[in-house]
């Protein structure tokens, strides 16, 4: 439920390219501050949006100043990257689009295994950029926080021991995982097209003069050419390289489909001066360069070549064809060796020497045509590659970054597995709206100050409670360019009307001055919501975000001032974060800061939200997927008896740390000898502080505070429905 605030209510409409209809567009924007995002800025009619009246929430009106949110992604390399294609080839993830098909990894028993998947995000950033150097020349440059996988686990590019800047970071005591050193693919040039055309031809083409005998007449001469294969793939960049060199021919069906075999396909030419071009286009040069013996393994692999069960081989029964594909693969630097089996028809192998790590080298700098036989899907993650770290070094600049979403939240750079982000689809199981366009197109409403202190001088206007941030964070980064929010505080507070925050957005410290004179006009309440309280887990699936230890010290600024500040502590994670440990520690923490009250909320996984967080369960935490699937089996909520579980294990800690004291945060109707903050059906609302209280004329008939009984139906409370948790 989004209530209006979904609504923009803009004037005048206006369309932009690749953007829906937007109303009183005045300019899109894109600053240097903010790469890889465009501002629309709008006049807005409106300020103030309505909920209806059946909704749960307290409070009846919300303001937005933002529609979209600028929270970036700090999990970013550079544009000339080289990703893993699901068919084995290679390009810059500068040059990705949301739908590729790529690599990435998951874990499959024991091993780490490579599988497909999607590229669902795409987006770039300016980062100051270091340099990764491995053993085996493999370099990556990327941001200090980006993170890559070693042999203990997700590791940073910097970080410390200890302090802020604490968490693990790469060593030269780290090794990487992948298969490692790549090298770029060529563009073919003519000795590239003529050594694929010997490879190919020479394999497994039918090419020759052939003379018959016609009774009482003179012989004849028969001229053909014929290539028949089951692999189009092959066919079609024979077909079209002749076709660059002046020879045409013609494509047929050649053997159907039977149940041993697959359907083959075929290209032909039966004129002379055609298969008399095609006879020189192939003979053997004296002296072949590089290009040419690249293109010649390529056509000789496609022809005669296979890879399966981590054997990469080419088979020939001509000693001429065994001799050049040897001699092909010493000049390019690869250990191949003859293996002779004595069979009856001499067919012998070339075999490729170093596992994966040469494999995907052969690839790409060969680069065949029949992609399955590049394809790593399913094979484990083992090589002999040294990816050891050899330097980190900061090279003093920042450089344009990109990252990438996808859906196992890893892929291939430059042979190493590296993680990638999971801001965007995190703010949607935190319950934000996820998107490409939510994720980089913010309209910012630039007249909202103006438009709704007419809206609040209005004699129809009866000051109720009006909240903030709960659709998007009004302190998200396009609130330091945009700076907004100082005057509608100021709007708010002049005309005597009470108002809430909720953020997670550190920018609000900007403001506590102003936020403190407005307390003494109005009733005012402060929310900081702290999704994940693990460090470690909130580098995995809150990067974008300021980290735990930021937004306590927002809390600690608040109380400082005088201000009240509920904290909201979730999602709690079942199995990760719901210890009696871990819960203990964050609401110490939370109680040393200051904090006027907290409820404590579990995960929610709606649909969408779900898929992400549990491709990152099962790479990440595998032992837990049968819990989920069990908790989340027909529901976006944990079931009833967790929750309860969940509010025994919480009370006692409540009241440890000074928490547990009831006031007008709880849910009207409420059992008052239930601990403030407890996880329940009807039993919480909002924490103490969050909102505004003391007989406020925004309250709601029958209560002494703004806030209205949460429906038992409602199984997560209204805290479920606000977007920044």
């Amino acid at each position: 439920m989004r209530w209006d605030a979904q609504r923009l209510d803009l004037e005048d409409p206006t369309t932009l390219p690749g953007m829906p209809s937007i109303r009183g567009l005045l300019r899109s924007v894109q600053v240097p501050e903010f790469p890889g995002l465009t501002f629309h800025e709008v006049r807005a009619k409106s300020a103030l949006n309505h909920v209806p009246g059946e909704s749960a929430m307290p409070f009846p009106w919300t303001i937005n100043p933002y529609r979209g949110c600028s929270h970036s992604c700090v999990y970013c390399i550079s544009g000339d990257t080289q990703v893993l294609m699901a068919d084995g080839s290679q390009r810059p993830i500068a040059e990705l689009r949301v739908g590729d098909r790529i690599v990435g990894t998951e874990k499959r028993g024991t091993y780490r295994h490579y599988v497909m998947t999607d590229v669902l995000a795409h987006w770039s950033t300016v980062k100051p950029a270091h340099r990764v150097s491995l053993a085996d020349g493999t370099q990556i440059v990327a941001s200090g926080d980006h993170q890559f996988l070693t042999g203990r686990g997700w590791k940073h590019v910097t970080g410390s021991m200890s302090g802020a800047d604490q968490r693990p970071y790469l060593t030269t005591n780290d090794s990487l995982l992948g298969f490692g050193r790549t090298v770029d693919t060529l563009a073919a040039c003519h000795e590239y097209r003529r050594g694929y055309l010997t490879g190919m031809v020479r394999g497994d083409a039918d090419l020759g003069v052939y003379r018959y005998e016609r009774p009482g007449r003179a012989p004849g001469d028969v001229h053909r050419f014929r290539l028949a294969l089951a692999d189009v793939d092959g066919l079609h960049r024979t077909r079209a390289y002749l076709a660059q060199e002046g020879v045409v021919t013609d494509w047929f069906d050649f053997t159907l489909a039977t149940e041993k075999r697959r359907a083959m396909t075929a290209i032909r030419t039966s004129a002379a001066a055609k298969v008399a071009r095609i006879r020189s286009l192939v003979e053997w040069p004296q002296d072949p360069g590089e290009a040419w013996q690249r293109g010649f393994l390529a056509g000789i692999f496609d022809a005669e070549g296979s890879r399966s069960k981590g054997v990469l081989r080419i088979s020939n029964s001509d000693d001429e064809m065994l001799r050049r594909t040897e001699k092909a693969f010493a000049t390019l630097g690869f250990d191949a060796v003859l293996e002779d089996r004595r069979l009856p028809d001499r067919v012998r192998n070339v075999r490729l020497r170093g596992g994966l790590r040469e494999h995907m080298r052969f690839a790409h700098l060969v680069d065949p045509a029949i992609r399955r036989k590049c394809s790593v899907d399913g094979i484990a993650v083992k090589s002999d590659a040294d990816l050891r770290v050899v330097s980190i070094q900061a090279l003093g600049l920042e450089v344009p970054m990109f990252d990438i979403t996808t859906g196992t939240g890893d892929f291939i750079a430059n042979g190493v597995i590296s993680h990638n982000c999971f801001a965007r689809k995190t703010h949607e199981w935190l319950e934000l709206d996820s998107g490409r366009d939510f994720d980089t197109q913010v309209v910012v409403k630039t007249n909202l100050v103006d438009v709704l202190r007419r809206e609040l001088a209005r004699p129809s206007w009866k000051r109720e409670h009006v909240a903030l941030g709960t659709n998007t964070d009004p302190y998200q980064r396009a609130e330091g360019r945009y700076r907004l929010m100082p005057g509608v505080i100021r709007a708010l507070a002049t005309s005597g009307t009470p108002f809430s925050i909720l953020t997670k957005g550190t920018l609000l410290r900007r403001d506590i001055p102003l936020l403190a004179e407005a307390a003494e006009r109005v009733p005012l309440g402060l929310g900081v919501s702290m999704a994940i309280w693990d460090d470690e887990l909130h580098a995995g699936l809150e990067p974008g975000v300021p980290t735990p230890r930021a937004r306590l010290d927002l809390v600690r600024a608040l109380a400082d001032a005088g201000l009240p500040c509920g904290v909201f502590l979730a999602p709690v994670l079942p199995g990760l974060t719901d210890g009696v440990v871990e819960l203990d520690a964050a609401l110490e923490a939370v109680a040393a800061a200051g904090a006027s009250g907290v409820t404590v909320i579990p995960l929610h996984l709606r649909p969408g939200a779900r898929e992400w967080f549990m491709a990152w369960l099962s790479r990440e935490h595998p032992e837990l997927v049968p819990r989920y699937q069990q908790l989340y089996a027909r529901r976006a909520y944990v079931p009833a008896d967790y929750r309860t579980w969940l509010a025994q294990r919480v009370a006692p800690l409540l009241a440890k740390h000074g928490l547990d004291r009831q006031s007008g945060g709880a849910a009207r109707g409420a059992d008052p000898a239930v601990a403030s903050g407890v996880p329940g059906d009807a039993e919480v609302g909002f924490p103490d502080g969050s909102l505004p209280t003391g007989g406020l004329p925004g309250a709601r008939p029958g209560s002494t505070s703004p806030v209205p009984p949460v429906r038992a139906s409602a199984p997560a409370t209204a805290a479920e429905q606000l977007p920044l948790l």
